[in-house]
């Protein structure tokens, strides 16, 4: 598998770069993860507590197991998170209703020095996952996910280990990756 082919630098690395370099401490293996995203996606009466908004995306914060971070989150028609990653975290996500696609990369990305990347045929993946499916990811996992649906809302539940440091979001046209901003928990808890 080919890795990402070229690159524009941005500069020197930050603290923040540095911390999600750092190997995760002991915690929930992305199996243990997808075991508790699955079994929080299955349980009725936590899904039936979200409320649902038509116009955008809502959200509960969950206790995740051993310290994780874990949401339930609501998913209108034709919403998604664009592509990101997760800070170096591990994670799993379920589906407990409704529908979603993940497009993802088959590559492990630098985490740092750099505003653009070109990338080599062949790294894209695509998966749908409808209620009762899941799947698990690593700490250098860069994905979108979104309700394609034009008509129903989707539910999924999240967790991650550690609790997200940050999230760097990308833009994507054809080939080519931008690193377009930095998020740190506060601007989404």
């Amino acid at each position: 598998m080919s890795l990402p082919v070229r690159t524009s630098a941005s500069g020197t690395g930050t603290a923040a770069g540095r911390a999600a370099a750092t190997p995760p401490a002991a915690g929930p293996t992305p199996a243990e993860l997808l075991d508790f995203v699955r079994r929080s996606a299955a349980d009725t009466d936590l899904v039936s507590s979200l409320p649902l908004d038509p116009e955008g995306r809502t959200w509960i914060r969950l206790n995740g197991p051993a310290g994780s971070e874990a949401w339930l989150i609501g998913w209108p028609p034709g919403t998604g998170t664009g592509w990101h990653d997760h800070g170096g975290s591990h994670g799993a996500f379920a589906t407990a209703s409704g529908t979603l696609k993940e497009d993802s990369l088959a590559a492990r990305l630098p985490t740092e020095g750099w505003k653009t990347l070109e990338l080599a045929e062949g790294v894209d993946r695509e998966r749908q996952l409808t209620a009762g499916e899941g799947r698990a990811f690593g700490r250098h996992h860069v994905h979108e996910v979104r309700n394609e649906s034009g008509a129903e809302h989707a539910v999924s539940v999240h967790a991650y280990y550690p609790p997200l440091p940050l999230m760097r979001r990308y833009s994507r046209t054809g080939a080519v990756l931008r690193l377009e901003q930095v998020e740190r928990p506060e601007e989404w808890q």
